[in-house]
């Protein structure tokens, strides 16, 4: 949301009230209060008839500074993300001109002389800083009351993260707003919005508010990155690397981690697709073509008509095509397969528990007491209130006699089209409840999963925010059949990876329209070298040989390649469980040093061995970057100097894959993603 006019003039109807000067500052042992004038205070009675900005500096963790900032501290407190309080140790510093506050290598530097300048010190060095108009609380021509902040940017800082966005990977000139949307990947908008971001100035920045941040990177003040939130304060965590993945570290170290997921999520994950026709007899001729044609499955999907049309959710099999679902999951999982059901959070009316729901008062409710209903994807859809602890447990009530009957696990579709003017259970404020809506709908699901599963879950989400990375695995959403899709949906899962986010998935071929069997195979090469491995459409089937023979062949080889490659990706796992570094890793989070790697997005590092450079057309032409040192391909063992972009050729049955030379790789059987990865591998020394 942009407020100025230019440099020097606000936009008409904006008025601003901005820190000036530091005019006092109070320590409290572990923590600092600031009172920031918002006019030179040359006397007395200069403190008439204009506001402050009161600051709280504190600390959760070691290397972070926290800050509170407001206007009027009696408006209502906004919702906050959970952030996991670590009780570091902390030093305070008054000197004449300045008052320090440090946490480990971090220090927040209050200048109590002059303009208002706040600057965050790490090394010796002013590592980012708020000075002129940073800090301000803002009411817009129509009433609006804002809390804007803005931190410098220096010369060649780059800003990453801030969710799954599919546009360029630095979001430098960027206007975004965290603001879950169903948009596709071929949009602005995005499913997993997180008001997390990093830079490669050594720091990252968390704003701890779960309502609407809007955005300005270097798109407003060019100098700066600025976010403005609806109300009266914000609360702001700056959190010191220096490297990035020591950024993110920190980060999921407040925010939380994913747990490992099971190991036979990382197989093949087949679908019926979404409108396509399917009866238990073509979903057993899928599996047996699978099985015939030596492509190991690992789970089985069933989309969105395993219940009956304008009855979603009632979570009940359709009579008409499954009049056994009980015996049909056991005769499909009698090899080891899993099964995944497609659900969301909606109940249209058609539901037998729409009424149900609606008695318990177990719906989100409009401000008369009514129903909150719409028409958009189902007739008459309301949305399960999951601020209510009972509804939660009914929720789960509903799911809990599909995993008795043999269903593994859930995709939790949707979750981002939240209404903003819905009446909550708990009172929540409903703009701050939108992006926070994904995070209690994955909770009530993966909870119980991890009860049925002892402790083993996953679900297969599709929105998210901060702290969703806890419960993994996220997909990228609606893309679309064709390369520039493919290439988007890569963008958005590194920027993904980047906001603490471990696991990650897409939908292979792309979900609307259908391939060209070129854009299927080099696909597929991509999908299995990803964390995890969906073949998945709307219109039509995604089975490799609905294109042709040569896509059975690719499956194949891919689906055993990363089988083989299982111990040393399961390794790459614990490290998202134990650092919150992603499974699928930008170039530049993996080689910050190398400055060719600040903007690439269309190769990545797949653990911290393995450089991935997908195809994106049919002739099978790639550029790349190999950075310093030296690399050895993985399918000929040849030797190759990096340091410099490469060109080369490949087949569909290949694309660039190198390894890190002087890395002993762990590899497994080619088979089956369910084996033991501690013991049951080879060394392949490169």
């Amino acid at each position: 949301m942009k407020f100025t006019d230019g440099f020097w003039l606000m936009r008409e109807g904006v008025v601003a009230t901005s820190a000036v000067e530091a005019h006092r500052v109070i320590d409290h042992g572990n923590r600092l209060e600031v009172l920031a004038a918002t006019k030179a205070v040359a006397h007395r009675g200069a403190t008439l008839n204009a506001g402050t900005v009161t600051l709280n500096i504190d600390s959760p963790l070691e290397d972070v500074v926290r800050v509170r900032a407001a206007h009027h501290l009696g408006a209502k407190a906004p919702i906050k993300f959970e952030v996991t309080e670590h009780s570091p140790l902390v030093s305070v510093l008054q000197a004449a001109e300045f008052t320090d506050f440090t946490s480990g290598k971090l220090t927040a530097r209050v200048h109590t002389e002059g303009p208002w300048n706040l600057e965050f010190v790490a090394a010796g060095e002013v590592i980012a800083h708020q000075r002129g108009r940073s800090l301000a609380a803002m009411k817009t021509a129509d009433g609006s009351s804002y809390f804007n902040t803005q931190i410098s940017l220096g010369v060649g800082e780059n800003v990453y993260g801030l969710g799954e966005r599919f546009t360029n990977l630095i979001r430098n000139g960027q206007s975004v707003d965290i603001w879950n949307e169903d948009g596709g990947t071929a949009s602005e908008q995005a499913y997993k919005n997180v008001p997390f971001y990093l830079t490669n100035g050594g720091y990252g920045v968390f704003i701890n508010h779960t309502g609407r941040v809007s955005m300005e990177i270097a798109s407003e003040a060019v100098e700066r990155v600025q976010f403005s939130v609806l109300g009266q304060e914000v609360e702001y965590l700056v959190i010191y690397g220096p490297t990035p993945k020591e950024i993110l570290k920190k980060y999921t170290a407040l925010t939380g981690r994913a747990p490992v997921p099971p190991k036979w999520s990382f197989g093949l994950w087949l679908s019926t697709s979404f409108v396509t026709d399917y009866d238990e007899a073509t979903v057993g001729s899928f599996i047996a073509e699978m099985k015939k044609r030596d492509i190991p499955l690992s789970v089985f999907h069933f989309d969105c008509f395993w219940m009956r049309e304008f009855q979603w959710c009632d979570f009940t099999w359709d009579p008409r095509t499954f009049p056994d679902p009980a015996g049909m999951l056991q005769r499909l999982k009698a090899d080891g397969l899993r099964i995944s059901l497609w659900i969301n959070p909606y109940i249209g009316q058609a539901s037998p528990l729409f009424a149900e729901a609606a008695a318990l008062g177990y719906l989100l409710k409009r401000a008369d007491g009514s129903v909150w209903q719409w028409d958009l994807w189902q007739a008459g859809n309301a949305i399960v209130d999951f601020t209510n602890p009972s509804a939660r447990s009914w929720f789960q009530s509903k799911l809990k006699p599909l995993l008795d009957m043999g269903v593994d696990c859930f995709k939790t579709d949707f979750g981002e089209r939240i209404p903003i003017d819905a009446v909550y259970f708990d009172g929540s404020d409903a703009e701050q409840m939108h992006n926070l809506y994904t995070q209690l709908y994955n909770e009530t699901v993966f909870e119980l999963l991890q009860q049925h599963g002892d402790g083993e879950a996953i679900v297969f989400a599709r929105s998210a925010t901060a702290g969703g990375q806890k419960m993994p695995v996220h997909w990228g959403g609606d893309n679309t059949s064709q390369f520039e899709s493919m290439a988007e949906s890569l963008r958005g899962g590194l920027s993904l990876g980047m906001s603490g986010f471990g696991f990650w998935s897409h939908d292979i071929g792309g979900f609307e329209g259908d391939p060209d069997p070129a854009v299927f195979k080099r696909w597929v090469a991509f999908g299995l070298l990803s964390s995890h491995s969906r073949l998945h459409g709307n219109e039509s089937v995604r089975v490799p040989w609905a294109f042709d023979e040569e896509a059975v062949d690719v499956t194949r080889k891919f689906t055993k390649l990363k089988a083989q490659l299982m111990p040393y990706l399961y390794q790459a796992a614990k490290q998202a469980n134990s650092d919150g570094t992603p499974m699928m890793r930008s170039m530049w989070l993996e080689f910050p040093q190398d400055r060719t790697c600040l903007a690439l997005d269309a190769q990545y590092m797949l653990g911290d061995s393995l450089l991935v450079a997908p195809v994106f057309n049919a002739k099978g032409l790639v550029e790349f970057y190999l950075p310093q040192g030296e690399w050895v391909n993985f399918f000929t063992a040849e030797r190759v100097a990096g340091g410099r972009w490469l060109t080369e050729q490949h087949g569909f049955d290949s694309l660039p894959l190198y390894v890190k030379a002087g890395t002993s790789l762990r590899l497994g059987a080619d088979d089956n993603f369910d084996y033991d990865f501690e013991t049951d591998f080879t060394i392949r020394q490169f």
